[in-house]
Parts: structure tokens; C-alpha cells; sequence
């Protein structure tokens, strides 16, 4: 039975991408799979990893489960907004915070690349815009994609990572907003 986790990034708990989040959710669950979700904004945790790799910080309750999540996930489901072409600093806080040596990946003296220690799992990122996807790929090389797809996840083992890009979201419609719902519920039913 597959193991899904869906991680939302979005700090206001009535985002749209809340709702994203419950129709991934909604389609995953007429599945066998095992269903479960983080939502970073209600977690209690210090978003600063304030040693650096210097010192490891002890984690919290909430940072301990969430790596168990992510463990015995086998497949993760981000679900955030694009701001400033990157994620909002509460997500990036806690990608900090989890995604440790020794945890995610493990460096191997000598060796510029680490082992992989997400090997095995798949990823969808589900992100949300007001750039359109073609001025973010032309002229932003995609940067918030690729650093959360080949910078973190495929650099910890997760592959493969597929990308679902919606915008722009600012003065969107109704029947976009339900559409792109609909779409999401449908890769939640195919668990992609």
C-alpha cells in the first residue's frame, strides 16, 4: 500500500492552497493509499537553523514527527505559493530544520555528492503563482522549481520529482480556481 504525504507550505491556513492541499487529499483517498499531511504553518518549531551545520539544534516534537512522515512517506506532496521566486520563509525554515546530514542525506568524506537517503520515493510539487510559467521559465531559469526539486529532494534521492505549475493566480476565476481543483483531485485519484 503506498504512503502518501502531502507537506503544505502555505503559512495562512485559508489559503487556496489549503484547498489544493484537501482535493489532493480528496482524490488520494478513493485509493488504497495511506494518507497523511504536515501543514508547516501549524507546526511549533524555530524556523532558524541557528548553528548552521556547525551544531545540531535539537529538534522538536514536531520537526521529530515530521521526519517520520517523511521516512515512511512513499511519496510527498508539496503544496505552496511562489513568492518572490521562492517559498514562503516559514517552508524554507523547516527544510532547514529537517533536511539534515544524517537525516535526508549523509556527506561522504572526499566526495562533492552525499548518499541519498530518500531513495525510493517519488515527489509532486504543486505550486502556485501570479507569474505566468513562461516569464518564471525564460526569464527566472525557474528557480524556485529547480531549488526545491534538484537542490533538496533529487540531492537527498527523491526521483522522480514532477511539477504541477498553476497561474497566474492573482484575479483568476472561480472556474479557473475549480478547475485547477478538479485537476489536482485527478492526480490525487492517480496518486501522482
Amino acid at each position: 500500500m503506498k504512503k502518501v504525504l502531502i507537506i503544505n507550505g502555505h503559512p495562512d491556513t485559508e489559503s487556496y492552497n489549503y484547498a489544493l492541499a484537501e482535493a489532493y487529499r480528496s482524490g488520494a483517498s478513493q485509493t488504497y493509499a495511506t494518507i497523511s499531511q504536515i501543514n508547516i504553518a501549524e507546526l511549533d518549531f524555530n524556523p532558524n537553523l541557528q548553528f548552521g551545520y556547525r551544531k545540531r539544534m535539537t529538534l522538536e516534537p514536531d520537526l521529530s514527527d515530521a521526519i517520520d512522515k517523511i521516512n515512511s512517506a512513499d511519496h510527498l506532496v508539496w503544496v505552496f505559493p511562489m513568492w518572490w521566486y521562492s517559498y514562503p520563509a516559514i517552508m524554507k525554515g523547516f527544510i532547514d530544520r529537517v533536511f539534515l546530514p544524517g537525516i535526508t542525506y549523509q556527506p561522504i568524506e572526499g566526495k562533492p555528492f552525499p548518499e541519498k537517503l530518500l531513495k525510493g520515493k517519488s515527489a509532486r510539487l504543486i505550486i502556485t503563482a501570479d507569474t505566468p510559467r513562461w516569464y518564471d521559465y525564460l526569464f527566472m531559469k525557474s528557480n524556485t522549481i529547480n531549488q526545491l526539486k534538484k537542490g533538496t529532494l533529487k540531492y537527498c534521492g527523491v526521483n522522480p520529482v514532477k511539477v504541477t505549475y498553476l497561474a497566474p493566480i492573482k484575479d483568476s476565476s472561480v472556474t479557473a480556481r475549480n478547475a485547477w481543483l478538479e485537476q489536482i483531485a485527478v492526480l490525487g485519484s492517480e496518486l501522482k
